[in-house]
């Protein structure tokens, strides 16, 4: 099978405009999985906000990954265990607070299944808390924070104010600390050389995958990076041109099934029965309902598959 690796944004990409995986999307995730490749879901997000995608997805039984706060943690979903972690120096929140307050700006950090912040009340921080169903702990920040965060977020619907900031951050904190607006209203702060794309290649290093057996698919300007590394980068039809221009391939919309329909021509379409490896696919299905029932395939291709199941008098 030409490729090993699937990457996924989330927002705008794996979910639609209702937060949901449709069902579509779901059916055929599952199956490339069963064909034997692995996902990653590569977002933004918290690791506590992603883990019940990643169940959905099945992804424990896989052998798939989450690759979370934009590339600062890489989690294997079966077990979650750690295989890759970069943090902020705490020597450095005080700083970072000073100049949030100065600007009049929020600001928050995630720790387990909470947001700390001094400001409770925000509506972005409320609906970030609400979206990775985590509780909003409020908290004189700085003072507060006795762990290294992997990474904090400042606050402010003054776009042009959180750009300054930005800009004067990209030279100020060069080396040590990296900065981005991933969205209009929040300005990240992760640790130097953090990205989607770099965290990706440290996996594919794990992994022993090439660039070239890796398909990632985004919406984001975040995105960018990933989609070059991958050798199939695919950008959804609603993404910026900025973004389209870097892709490979533009599929549709999030609200169209664009990952769906990405994976059924750039994997589906292109698998002949004797590249799925039925070996692979009975290991991967052994944790699943197949494996339990004893179920085992004994013919697979793009269009059907065959499978043998134990009889007994329950049967």
């Amino acid at each position: 099978m030409k490729y090993k690796l699937l990457v996924l944004d989330v927002d705008g990409t794996l979910l639609n405009d209702e937060r949901e995986i449709s069902k579509r999307t779901l059916a055929a995730l599952l199956k490339v999985q069963q064909m034997g490749v692995r996902i990653v879901l590569a977002s933004g997000r918290p690791t506590y906000g992603l883990m019940p995608l990643a169940k959905v997805l099945e992804l424990g039984n896989y052998g798939g990954f989450v690759l979370s706060y934009n590339g600062c943690q890489i989690i294997k979903a079966q077990n979650g265990e750690i295989l890759f972690e970069r943090r902020i120096n705490p020597e450095m929140l005080p700083y970072l607070e000073k100049k949030a307050r100065k600007n009049g700006f929020a600001i928050f950090t995630y720790h387990d299944d909470n947001i700390i912040t001094d400001s409770p009340n925000n509506e972005h921080i409320k609906r970030e808390a609400q979206l990775n169903n985590l509780r909003i702990i409020r908290e004189e920040f700085s003072t507060a924070i006795d762990f290294a965060p992997c990474k904090c977020m400042l606050v402010s619907n003054k776009e042009e104010a959180l750009v300054g900031l930005e800009q004067h951050w990209k030279r100020r904190l060069a080396g040590t600390l990296d900065t981005f607006r991933s969205e209009p209203y929040f300005l990240e702060v992760v640790p130097c050389g953090v990205d989607k794309a770099n965290t990706l290649g440290v996996l594919l290093e794990h992994l022993g995958v090439k660039r070239e057996e890796v398909i990632a698919i985004g919406d984001g300007v975040c995105d960018v990076t990933m989609l070059q590394l991958a050798g199939m980068g695919v950008a959804m039809g609603h993404s910026q041109d900025s973004v389209k221009v870097c892709a490979d391939y533009v599929t549709t919309s999030n609200a169209e099934d664009g990952v769906a329909l990405a994976v059924e021509k750039l994997i589906l379409a292109e698998v002949h029965a004797a590249e799925i490896p039925l070996d692979l696919l009975n290991e991967r299905a052994r944790h699943a309902l197949m494996g339990n029932l004893g179920i085992q395939y004994t013919y697979a291709d793009e269009d059907r598959v065959e499978a043998t199941m134990p009889v007994d008098h329950r049967t």
